[in-house]
């Protein structure tokens, strides 16, 4: 059975778009798809339950106010568990495979290590996904099939927003454990917010961004331990007029972690987004390295 066939009730993302795109904004929720196709799930060693441990339950439907205001979101179907598009094309672990790997595969990054590669081997608390190796095509189709016209897409709704607007913010959607724990007098953050240490988005963005969640009650990280994946670093390209930012939410907020239950905190919470993002869209332009004067 082909990745193809394993999609073919349920579509593997989906772009959820205003009827006209009325602020530069573009979101994207790539690890909270809940969708895992059955032969996926028979192929792992892992329960229904066990293998959502790096899923960011809700977090498109946290995230979805963005589309009432006018800005496209694109979301994954297909759990991070199955495929991570927050990775490079091919980040893989060679202890993975039954074949060795391409020469153009990435198997020396952090990632990889760590077991977070593009096909992860790891679910989030450490557990073996599979209970042996898997064949290389198995990998490749997943890139090709699922992974490159996601980004496609995502590249697209980019470059159609900087054309539009002459600038482009993309928010990566995202949420952690409930545990994570910083320093900086923060002790457990309610956010985090990411731009790859000021190289995916202006200054004064980011910095907007953490004013606007603290002003609001909310304890706010920056780039610790969450400074922004592969599609922050990616797409982030400020000096041209394309910035992106990641947020991460805890799920200690808005999730019983061990049932995947809305808590009762969820609704609040998306309400508090709902302005956030209003607030983060309606910043002046200078935000966003434009001069003053375009705002008027």
């Amino acid at each position: 059975m082909t990745v193809e066939c394993e999609f073919s009730l349920v579509p593997p993302y989906e772009v959820r778009a205003p009827a006209e795109q009325r602020i530069p904004f573009v979101f994207d929720s790539p690890h909270s798809g809940r969708y895992y196709p059955p032969r996926f799930l028979a192929s792992s060693r892992l329960d229904q339950h066990a293998i959502r441990r790096s899923e960011d339950c809700y977090v498109e439907e946290l995230f979805g106010g963005a589309v009432a205001l006018g800005a496209p979101m694109l979301l994954a179907h297909f759990p991070r568990a199955y495929l991570d598009v927050n990775r490079e094309p091919y980040e893989l672990d060679p202890r993975m495979f039954t074949e060795p790997l391409p020469s153009y595969a990435n198997a020396q990054s952090a990632r990889v290590a760590g077991g977070l590669g593009t096909v992860p081997r790891l679910v989030g608390e450490g557990q073996d996904i599979y209970p042996g190796k898997l064949p290389l095509t198995e990998a490749l189709e997943r890139i090709e099939t699922l992974y490159k016209p996601y980004h496609a897409v995502l590249s697209r709704l980019i470059a159609d927003t900087h054309r539009r607007f002459g600038f482009c913010v993309l928010v990566d959607c995202h949420s952690m454990p409930a545990g994570i724990r910083v320093g900086d007098g923060i002790g457990r953050p309610d956010f985090i917010v990411g731009d790859r240490f000021g190289m995916s988005c202006s200054d004064a963005l980011s910095a907007s961004a953490i004013e606007l969640l603290r002003d609001m009650g909310y304890a706010v990280a920056h780039n610790k331990p969450y400074a922004g994946g592969y599609i922050t670093e990616h797409y982030g390209q400020p000096a041209k007029g394309f910035h992106a930012l990641q947020i991460e939410v805890n799920r200690g907020l808005y999730l019983n972690e061990r049932t995947f239950e809305k808590s009762s905190g969820f609704d609040q919470l998306r309400k508090d987004l709902d302005l956030f993002l209003a607030d983060l869209s309606s910043l002046p332009d200078y935000h966003f390295g434009l001069p003053p004067l375009a705002a008027e």
